[in-house]
C-alpha cells in the first residue's frame, strides 16, 4: 500500500507499505485524507526528533474496515476522525478526564508497519499518511457521515489543538479579549475557538497580510502584520495571548501584552531545547504563562462536540480546506505549505 515515508535523510512516497491487523483494543482504518501539518515537516527538519524510518501524517480521517477483541464502540464501515492521543484510559490522569497528560500516551512509539519485512515506525500513534493505519480504540472517534472526509480530517489536530486551547486551557468567557499570534492551521482554530467562546475582541497577528480576510472569516475582529499595533487595539493588554508559531521572541511579546490577570498560552512548537526569558516583576499582577498539549482535549467528547457545531454551521471546517493533493503530490503540498499559501493542505487516497 501506499505512504509517506522519512528514513532520516528524505521523505518519499512508497507503495510497498504493509500494515499489520487490529489487536485486542485496536482498530483497522482506511485513511481517505490528512492533514498536512506543521509537525510532520518538523519531524523532518529535526524540530521533533523521532526514530526512523516513520509513516509520516497525524491527522485523518477515515473508514473503519476491522476491529480488534473487545471494540465495541465503533463497528466496520464507521466514519472516524483520529486523534494522536493513544491514552491508556485507566491511570489517574485519565480517570480525571486529563488525557493528555496520561504518561503511558507519550510511550515508545509503535511499529505496526513494515516495509522489505523490515518494522516501520509510526508517527504521533496515528501515521495518517498510509492508505491504511491501526490505531488504538480510544482514538478513532465515530463521526457523522455526512461530514466530507477533507474537512473531518482537520478536526484530529488543528481543531483540537486551537479550539481547545481556547475552551479547555484558557477558558476563554464572554468579554474577554484574545490576541492571536500566527494565523496557520492552529492559529485560525484558535480565532473560531475564541468566537464561538464569546470574546469581544479577536486581535490576529500575522507578518502575511494576505492573510487578514481569512483571519477575518475565522473570528479575528482586528487584523496586524506586528504586535507593535496591539496596545493601540486593546490599551491595558489582552485577557488572553496565544503564542502559534513558536519563536522564543514571540513568547515574550505574548506575556508583554496580557493585561491583569492575563494568560499567555504557548502552542507553537520551538526547537526542543529552546529557552525564553520574561521579567518576573511584570507577572505579579495575577498573570500566567500556560502550556498547553494539544488542546488539552478529550478527543472522544470533543470530536463528537466539533463535529455537531460543524454541522450547525457554528465550526468552519470545509473553509479550512485550502487545496487537496493526491498523496503523491506530496512535495508540492509541502512545498504550498512552507511558502504559506494554503491555511491547511490535505492529502487523499
Amino acid at each position: 500500500m501506499r505512504g509517506v515515508l522519512f528514513d532520516g535523510k528524505q521523505v518519499q512516497v512508497v507503495d510497498d507499505l504493509e500494515v499489520r491487523g487490529p489487536g485486542a483494543g485496536e482498530v483497522l482504518v482506511a485513511v481517505s485524507a490528512a492533514g498536512l501539518c506543521h509537525s510532520d515537516l518538523s519531524v523532518v527538519d529535526g524540530t521533533i526528533p523521532f526514530p526512523v524510518p516513520v509513516v509520516l501524517g497525524h491527522e485523518g480521517a477515515g473508514v473503519v474496515e476491522a476491529v480488534g477483541d473487545g471494540v465495541t464502540h465503533v463497528v466496520p464501515g464507521d466514519h472516524v476522525a483520529l486523534s494522536t492521543l493513544a491514552n491508556c484510559g485507566a491511570c489517574a490522569e485519565c480517570d480525571r478526564g486529563r488525557p493528555t497528560m496520561c504518561r503511558k500516551a507519550i510511550g515508545r512509539p509503535g511499529r505496526p508497519f513494515t516495509r522489505d519485512g523490515r518494522p516501520v515506525f509510526q508517527f504521533a500513534s496515528n501515521s495518517a499518511f498510509a492508505e491504511r493505519t491501526v490505531v488504538k480504540a480510544v482514538q478513532a472517534v465515530r463521526i457523522p457521515k455526512d461530514i466530507p472526509m477533507t474537512s473531518a480530517a482537520l478536526i484530529g489536530c488543528g481543531v483540537l489543538t486551537g479550539v481547545g486551547a481556547v475552551l479547555n486551557r484558557a477558558k476563554v468567557d464572554r468579554g474577554d479579549t484574545v490576541v492571536v499570534i500566527g494565523t496557520g492551521g492552529v492559529g485560525l482554530n484558535v480565532l473560531q475557538g475564541a468566537r464561538i467562546a464569546g470574546a469581544l475582541r479577536i486581535v490576529a497577528v500575522d507578518a502575511n497580510p494576505a492573510k487578514e480576510e481569512v483571519a477575518r472569516r475565522f473570528g479575528a475582529t482586528h487584523f496586524l502584520t506586528s504586535t507593535e499595533g496591539v496596545r493601540d487595539v486593546l490599551p491595558p493588554g489582552a485577557d488572553h495571548v496565544f503564542e502559534c508559531v513558536g519563536r522564543v521572541e514571540l513568547v515574550r511579546q505574548a506575556i508583554d501584552l496580557l493585561d491583569r490577570h492575563g494568560q499567555a498560552v504557548l502552542l507553537g512548537v520551538p526547537p526542543a531545547g529552546a529557552e525564553a526569558s520574561f521579567l518576573v516583576s511584570s507577572m505579579y499582577l495575577d498573570k500566567s504563562i500556560l502550556g498547553c498539549r494539544y488542546g488539552s482535549s478529550r478527543p472522544q467528547r470533543d470530536i463528537a462536540l466539533y463535529a455537531e457545531l460543524y454541522r450547525e454551521g457554528r465550526l468552519l471546517l470545509d473553509e479550512l480546506v485550502t487545496e487537496t493533493y493526491p498523496v503523491e503530490d506530496f512535495e508540492k503540498a509541502v512545498g504550498d505549505a512552507e511558502a504559506g499559501r494554503v491555511a491547511r493542505g490535505v492529502l487523499t487516497f
